[in-house]
C-alpha cells in the first residue's frame, strides 16, 4: 500500500467513523399522566403539555434521495412528536405538516407519505421479503412468513382521501385496525393545493405480528425502555409524475424501510416530575409459593420514602420495604401499605387482590 492508497484507506475509515457516529442519535417518547391520554380527534391540544424536547422536526431528516441539499420550510415542513401510556401497549403519535403541494388524488401508492418503521424489542436485523436470509424461499412464502412479521412498517398516507389510512407493507394488514391502531386526520385543501395537515393516530407495536392475528405478540413497553423507530416523509408534487420528489429520511440509511437495524432508539421516558405527587404509595405482590400461601410484597410507591408499614389482613405487620408473607389460613385479604417522607404520608389498600388457597 503507497501513501496515497493509505491516505484514502485512512478518510475512508473516518468517514465511516462519522457515519456511525451520526446514527448514535437518540429520541425520546413522552409519557402521558393516565388522566391526560390524548384523544385522537386530530387536534394537537392534548399534545400541548409535551415540551419542545420531544420534537423531532425537519433538521433531524435528509433527502436520500439526492434531489435535495436540505429542507425548505417553504416547500415542506414537518413535526413529529411520539407519545406512550405507563400500562398501556400503545404508540401514541402527532404528525404536524406543512406542504406546498398536497399529492392524494389516486388511488394507490402515489400519494404523500409518512412512512412509518417499528421495532418494539429493538431486535434489528431485515424484516421484508426481499431481505429474507434464505434465498430458496419463494416470493410469497418469504412475505407471509417474514414481512412485517418482527418489525413493522406502515405507509401512512397524508392524506388518505377514498382508501384506508395506512397501507401495513406486510401481511399483517388487521394490525392497522381496532383494537390495535386508530387515526383521526385534518386538513383544508384538495389535491394539488398548499396547507396544514394534522395526523394523530396511535398503534400497536409487535414483537411477533404474522399474518394470523391470534398467535401475535404484542411488544411491552415500560419506563426507561427503548424501541426502535424511524420514518421518512415520502414527498409527491405532481400527480401527473410517477416519481417523487424527495424521500426524508431520519435514519442515514435508506434501507430502514426493510431492515430494523437503522431504527434509531426511542426512550420511553417517566412522567415528568410536575405530573407525580410529591409522595405516592403504591406496591405490587406475586404469590409465589401458593402451596405454602407465600407472597412476596412490592414497593412501588413515589417519592422520597423514610418508612414503610405494611398491614396484611391477617393481624400481622411489617416495616420491611419489600417483605415476604406466609398466611396460614386460605382466603381473601386486605392489604395496606402506609409510607411516611418529608412530603407527608400515603396509604394505598388492595381490596381482596391478595388470595391463596
Amino acid at each position: 500500500m503507497n501513501v496515497r492508497q493509505l491516505i484514502y484507506f485512512i478518510f475512508f475509515l473516518l468517514v465511516i467513523q462519522n457515519s456511525w457516529a451520526q446514527e448514535k442519535r437518540s429520541y425520546k417518547v413522552f409519557q402521558f399522566p393516565a388522566d391526560q391520554i390524548p384523544r385522537i380527534d386530530g387536534k394537537s391540544d392534548d399534545w400541548g403539555i409535551v415540551p419542545e424536547s420531544y420534537t423531532v422536526g425537519m433538521d433531524q431528516l435528509w433527502d436520500d434521495s439526492g434531489k435535495h441539499d436540505k429542507a425548505d420550510p417553504k416547500s415542506l415542513d414537518v413535526k413529529v412528536k411520539v407519545g406512550w401510556v405507563k400500562g398501556m401497549d400503545r404508540l401514541y403519535f402527532l404528525y404536524e405538516a406543512y406542504d406546498d403541494y398536497w399529492d392524494f388524488a389516486l388511488p394507490g401508492l402515489h400519494n404523500d407519505i409518512f412512512e412509518l418503521v417499528v421495532d418494539g424489542d429493538q431486535s434489528g436485523g431485515p424484516f421484508i421479503d426481499r431481505f429474507h436470509p434464505n434465498k430458496d424461499l419463494s416470493g410469497m412464502d418469504a412475505y407471509f412468513s417474514f414481512h412485517g412479521v418482527h418489525a413493522q412498517n406502515y405507509h401512512i398516507f397524508t392524506p388518505a382521501e377514498g382508501k384506508d389510512w395506512a397501507l401495513v407493507w406486510g401481511s399483517q394488514p388487521w394490525i392497522k385496525e381496532l383494537p390495535y391502531a386508530n387515526s383521526v386526520c385534518r386538513y383544508n385543501f384538495k389535491p394539488g393545493e398548499s396547507g396544514k395537515l394534522v395526523l394523530e393516530f396511535w398503534i400497536t407495536p409487535f414483537d411477533y405480528a404474522g399474518n394470523d392475528p391470534s398467535r401475535a405478540v404484542k411488544s411491552i413497553l415500560t419506563e426507561n425502555k427503548n424501541i426502535g423507530l424511524c420514518w421518512a416523509i415520502i414527498d409527491y408534487d405532481d400527480v401527473n409524475k410517477e416519481s417523487n420528489n424527495g424521500f426524508w429520511n431520519l435514519s442515514k440509511e435508506h434501507k430502514m424501510y426493510g431492515n430494523a437495524s437503522f431504527a434509531l432508539p426511542f426512550k420511553l421516558m417517566p412522567l415528568e416530575e410536575r405530573f407525580k405527587k410529591p409522595i405516592d404509595a403504591q406496591w405490587t405482590f406475586s404469590v409465589f409459593d401458593m402451596n405454602r400461601r407465600m407472597v412476596a410484597f412490592i414497593d412501588q410507591s413515589e417519592g422520597k420514602i423514610d418508612s414503610w408499614k405494611w398491614d396484611f389482613g391477617d393481624g400481622s405487620t411489617s416495616e420491611e420495604q419489600n417483605p415476604i408473607h406466609q398466611y396460614k389460613e386460605a382466603g381473601q385479604y386486605v392489604v395496606v401499605l402506609w409510607v411516611h417522607g418529608p412530603a407527608g404520608k400515603s396509604r394505598r389498600a388492595k381490596v381482596w387482590d391478595v388470595a391463596v388457597k
